[in-house]
């Protein structure tokens, strides 16, 4: 009797987890064993699909099987398709979305979020077409004249040391003797004096340069190549000024203040509200 009991209880386990796992298969005629093949061949690249298209970390495998069986079980649902699709669509902008918008409005700076709460019961509107806060072409424009405005702001809070540094920089260059200023705050220094003639702003020139942070960090550099040619205009607005002020043959250090360099702009190795400076020598205008 205790033997038999044994056995039952093992079967009823196997049944148990048969029906945990899903359908079990039966591979009597060809047609079974094809389609459990074809089943099978399906899923080459699936696991990767999972961790770098959608995110999904394959050590729970186990409830991405329950969602699989909860969608195969919806059949032709457009019901349970919507809300398959809902799920989907809110991992995403939850998990991608969010981050992307923090990511160009804050940059780097994980202290500052946008409202994820707010995010969300935004978008729940508009699907739902619930207008009362505001319309979809009113939310559209506040995103497109706003958002530089409060970008901006976000930056120029994580960012303030490092405009005051180069505030007080350019200060300290204003002081130094044998600086001259071009305007808008754009300080110059001469090394070499040429004697040619001068671009107008439209005009192609053959540069040598090197630009510099204020600590010292080479962030760009054609010294030790070939001169580079471009429209004076093409270029950084403190950088044109000292290009269409110069002689060729000059060579001058140049001092931008961030307002007439990259401003609140992200540029990678030059942060936001960056003063720079640059060496820079005009070689020759293009004819």
């Amino acid at each position: 009797m205790k033997k038999i009991s044994i056995v039952l209880t093992v079967v009823l386990a196997a049944v148990v987890t048969a029906c945990n796992q899903g359908p079990t298969a039966a591979l009597k005629t060809d047609i079974d064993t094809l389609s459990y093949a074809i089943g099978m061949s399906q899923t080459q690249g699936l696991k990767e699909y999972l961790a770098m298209r959608m995110g999904v970390d394959t050590t729970y495998v186990e409830e991405f099987l329950k969602g699989f069986r909860e969608g195969v079980k919806a059949d032709n649902s457009k019901e349970k398709a919507a809300y398959f699709a809902g799920i989907q669509i809110g991992q995403q902008v939850s998990q991608g979305m969010l981050q992307n918008i923090n990511r160009m409005i804050f940059g780097e700076d994980t202290t500052q979020t946008v409202n994820a709460d707010n995010v969300y019961a935004g978008f729940m509107a508009a699907v739902a077409g619930n207008d009362k806060v505001m319309t979809l072409d009113s939310a559209s424009n506040f995103v497109q004249t706003r958002m530089d405005v409060i970008r901006e702001a976000a930056r120029a809070k994580a960012f303030a040391d490092n405009k005051k540094a180069g505030e007080d920089y350019i200060a300290e260059i204003a002081k130094k003797e044998g600086v001259k200023e071009l305007g808008e705050g754009v300080y110059y220094e001469v090394l070499t004096e040429g004697n040619g003639e001068v671009a107008a702003d439209t005009a192609r020139v053959k540069v040598h340069y090197e630009g510099k942070l204020i600590d010292g960090t080479v962030f760009d550099s054609n010294m030790e190549s070939e001169p580079t040619t471009f429209r004076a205009n093409q270029v950084i607005p403190g950088f044109k000024a000292a290009l269409t002020a110069m002689p060729v043959g000059s060579k001058w250090i140049v001092y931008i203040p961030q307002e007439q360099a990259y401003g609140a702009q992200d540029m990678g190795n030059i942060k936001p509200f960056s003063a720079l400076t640059f060496t820079v020598e005009l070689v020759d205008i293009e004819k």
